[in-house]
């Protein structure tokens, strides 16, 4: 990507007149200066992830890594230190959160799928603290496929059918239930609820017939809203087992909605307008239209055609006094007409050829009372960065100008003309493609064929131009028998820097405009550009001098921080605070709250689940103070935006790869190398809940004389009150925990493996808590040694977030903030022909590298075995270097 400030002289052509290439010191020269400020100052991240591959399976592991630049600049980020990566079910629930540790932009991980999921469309969300104040449509927002073939014993296969019923929409949905094998359940009652947008609207119970199948209808009277939700079918099996299905409904109609955008943003009497179509049926998808315009007396104006996933344009001259309509046909024959927007008698357009592969040109229209009367600016820019403006007072009623691509970065430009007022009265986004401004990765001696367990040596070389470069990449290398790639729907790291992540909503196919550099896909790209809703660069926020609201820090380490203040809410300054812990270790570290009575304990490195315990005393040593932690909340959830993406049938659409994972997964539990959550119903092994499964018991979790769990502290107010009369032998003396047989010695009390002493118990808030073991007898304290005498309160709290702090003992607090996830390594097996190995081979995953870097030679080298598997076999390479050039590239070769 090009990083330029210099403004290009303009090639100006025809009927145009001279525009001022330097600007003078002016308000808008100001405007243009204080632009450029607010950009720098209140910089932003997007993030790419490239995943090993695009769909998955129960029991998989999805491998990614993470690219994050800085959007000013767009070299890789330095303004923040960490990442958060969610997978999230279809329900709009985070199934999983990690965070991970980043430098320059930079880090890697993976989830592990557990055999609890289900079978759905799952989103893969990624994003800094940071990036919150922009806003959720910037972060990188994936839907995933994953199936479920392993342990499942329920397939549907859904169809629907739309029709009207009065003033709604009616839904016929037929679906079947089989099993894995294809085969129907017949005869089996069905329960089923339909819910839209969150609303149920229908519910009834059906009885499958002979090829498994139900069909159900209802009718969504609901207005004005998107039409998508869900059935949740619960199929009785011949044993009683219900299974539960959750199906989803990506629409209620078969509607299409037909838009047209004035280019520019305005529709203008008497001069020619080129308009925007763009055409989406209920589920968001394009759908290709053809049809004609004709004015208010009937007379055929134009026609026009969308050329690709329902978008295109056509040019008309509106007249004065004219209305116009479009009168749109379908494919499947039907009509509608469609008003136009009323013609403005007066404004500009701005229209940007953009076809040529060497040049952008640009006109500016305007109507014949504007011409003479104002000074216009035209301003071109990237991410903040501007890369041309100009000015003139026009004479004339069209201006024309070329500039050449190659002085404009890769990526969108943002045309923005401006009146003598200095206010936007048109935009308009162009697509620049610079082949140049990309890293040359090639590889070298890769072999056209190899055999199976293969030993596949490469060396990776990059360039800019003829000069090597170091970067770093990542690695994916999958076998197209059983991971089918779909190009033109690949999310990569040029469509998500270049593209994506600069626009709001969904784009359909996004890989479909960079797989041909032809004129076709230019003017397909084009008419994305022109239809697409933009949101990043708000001139108004610049011009009213309208500061972001940045409620998120910059995460730069993990720490934690705080104020310390009177039970009045008076900060107390020079107050002792001291943090414990002792996960992994004992740890301990003190510090003294500053003027405001604050406290940061900073540059701290610590694992997920990690537990603190924080206490504060005040300047004179008492501990009756407030500690008042900093805690950020929680990311919430937005509707999934690509509904486009989303797959009614998961299973059916994996089938093949459903069918070679089930092998691989039933060869690794052959092995013993498998961990199974689910017990299978042909072992008949029967496991007896363990009470107290996360705790730190010295004895081994759950082996204490007493066990209270989560279920039964629903109605206590404290754990004094949860424990008094509940343990034999043990009473409460002022919230103090004591063993009658020894009144003299209080009980110890351990929380998430810490000795807090016997004063803590109503510190802990009973909602926070998972687990109370009681140990008393001395077969259970002995372990303890001499801080057993007394007995001991094992307490585990609940995993996945900060315990409540209470004023029950004051000066005294528990915290288990976000910590760094473990990253894993991915699995590479060797194989040597002399020793002998009978174990099958079936991964999907053939190569997993997250990190592997070139010298300053450009050169880096890595290496990897073949599976038992014959096929095609597809390496994909994507990386960065430090100036933000980005790479892909794409191998295959043959196992025979």
């Amino acid at each position: 990507m090009k990083i330029k400030f210099a403004i290009p002289v303009l090639l100006l052509l025809g009927i145009c007149f001279s525009f001022a290439n330097k600007l003078a010191d002016d308000p808008f020269s100001d405007l243009i200066k204080h632009w450029q400020e607010y950009a720098k100052k209140y910089e932003q991240e997007k993030v790419h992830l490239h995943l090993d591959k695009p769909y998955y399976a129960v029991g998989d592991d999805i491998w990614f890594k993470a690219y994050v630049i800085n959007t000013h600049t767009n070299e890789p980020s330095n303004i923040s230190n960490a990442l958060y990566v969610e997978l999230i079910n279809e329900k709009n629930a985070i199934k999983t959160q990690i965070k991970l540790p980043m430098q320059s932009g930079i880090t890697w991980g993976d989830f592990k799928l557990p055999d609890t999921l289900t079978e759905g469309n799952y989103r893969i969300r990624a994003y800094t603290q940071w990036m919150r104040n922009a806003g959720p449509e910037y972060f990188f927002d994936k839907t995933i496929k994953i199936g479920n073939s392993w342990s499942n014993k329920v397939f549907t296969k859904t169809s629907y059918n739309y029709s009207k019923e009065n003033n709604g929409e009616k839904v016929t949905a037929k679906i079947q239930f089989t099993d894995k094998d294809g085969k129907p359940y017949p005869n089996s009652e069905v329960v089923y609820e339909v819910q839209v947008n969150t609303k149920n609207i229908s519910k009834g119970k059906a009885t499958t017939d002979a090829e498994g199948e139900i069909n159900i209808s209802f009718v969504n009277n609901q207005q004005g809203q998107p039409k998508s939700g869900h059935i949740i079918a619960t199929l009785m099996l011949a044993n009683k087992e219900k299974i539960t299905k959750n199906i989803p409904l990506t629409a209620t109609s078969n509607d299409i909605d037909v838009q047209f955008f004035a280019e520019g943003g305005n529709f203008v009497e008497s001069l020619p307008n080129r308009i925007a179509i763009k055409a989406v049926n209920v589920a968001g998808l394009g759908e290709n239209i053809t049809g004609v315009i004709v004015d208010n007396d009937g007379l055929e104006i134009n026609n026009f055609e969308s050329s690709h996933l329902g978008m295109g344009n056509f040019i008309i001259n509106p007249q004065p006094g004219k209305t116009y309509s479009a009168k749109v046909r379908f494919k499947d024959g039907s009509e509608k007409s469609i008003l136009l927007p009323k013609a403005q008698p007066s404004g500009y357009i701005l229209s940007i050829n953009n076809t040529n592969p060497e040049k952008i040109a640009v006109k500016i229209l305007l109507s014949n009372d504007l011409v003479g009367t104002t000074e216009l600016k035209l301003v071109a820019q990237n991410s903040g960065n501007v890369y041309f403006t100009t000015k003139s007072v026009s004479q004339k009623q069209i201006i024309t100008a070329s500039i050449p691509k190659k002085e404009l970065p890769s990526g969108i430009v943002q045309f923005t003309l401006f009146n003598g007022a200095n206010v936007p009265v048109c935009e308009r986004l162009a697509f620049v493609r610079n082949v140049e401004d990309q890293i040359n990765a090639t590889i070298e001696n890769l072999n056209p064929s190899y055999s199976k367990r293969g030993k596949v040596d490469i060396n990776l070389l990059s360039k800019f131009g003829d000069k090597p470069l170091r970067g770093s990449f990542s690695v994916s290398v999958t076998n197209t028998a059983s991971v089918k790639p779909d190009p033109e729907n690949e999310t990569n790291i040029f469509t998500t820097m270049l593209l994506t992540s600069e626009l709001t909503g969904y784009i359909q196919a996004p890989n479909y405009y960079f797989l041909k550099n032809d004129e076709k896909t230019a003017q397909d790209l084009d008419n994305l550009m022109l239809t697409q809703g933009w949101r990043r660069i708000l001139w108004k926020s610049v011009i009213g001098n309208i500061q972001p609201v940045n409620t998120f820090k910059l995460e730069k380490s993990l720490g934690v921080s705080g104020v310390i203040t009177s039970y009045g809410g008076k900060p107390l300054p020079n107050s002792k605070v001291s943090l414990f812990s002792s996960s992994g270790g004992f740890f301990a570290v003190d510090t003294l709250t500053d003027a405001q009575g604050r406290f940061n304990f900073d540059n701290l490195i610590f694992t997920d689940s990690t537990k603190f315990i924080v206490q504060g005393r005040n300047a004179k040593n008492k501990k009756h103070v407030d500690i008042k932690l900093d805690i950020v909340p929680g990311q919430v959830v937005t509707k999934n935006k690509n509904t486009g993406d989303i797959e009614v049938n998961v299973n059916e659409a994996l089938q093949s790869y459903l069918k070679q994972s089930n092998n691989y997964f039933d060869e690794l539990t052959k092995r013993g190398l498998l961990e199974r959550t689910l017990v299978l119903k042909e072992v008949n092994i029967v496991e007896k809940r363990n009470p107290a499964k996360n705790s730190s018991n010295l004895n081994g979790a759950g082996n204490a004389d007493y066990v209270i769990t989560a279920e039964m502290l629903g109605t206590c107010p404290t754990l004094s009150m949860c424990l008094q009369g509940r343990v034999a032998g043990l009473i409460i003396r002022n919230g103090v925990p004591y063993l009658i047989r020894n009144m003299n010695q209080p009980m110890q009390i351990i929380v998430d493996g810490m000795n807090v002493g016997s004063e803590f118990l109503d510190n802990i808030m009973p909602m926070d808590v998972e687990s109370i073991e009681v140990l008393k007898s001395i077969g259970n304290t002995a372990i303890y040694g001499s801080q057993g005498g007394g007995g001991l309160l094992i307490i585990t709290t609940k995993r996945g977030g900060g315990v409540s702090t209470s004023r029950f003992v004051p000066g005294i607090t528990t915290y288990a903030p976000k910590g760094y996830h473990l990253i894993r390594e991915f699995y590479n097996p060797k194989y040597d022909p002399a020793v002998p190995d009978n174990r099958v081979d079936l991964r999907s995953t053939v190569y997993w590298n997250p990190q592997l870097t070139t010298d300053a030679e450009g050169k880096g080298q890595f290496s990897f075995f073949n599976t038992d598997e014959t096929g095609t076999y597809r390496i994909v390479v994507e990386g960065i270097d430090i100036l933000g050039r980005l790479a892909r590239t794409v191998y295959t070769y043959e196992v025979k």
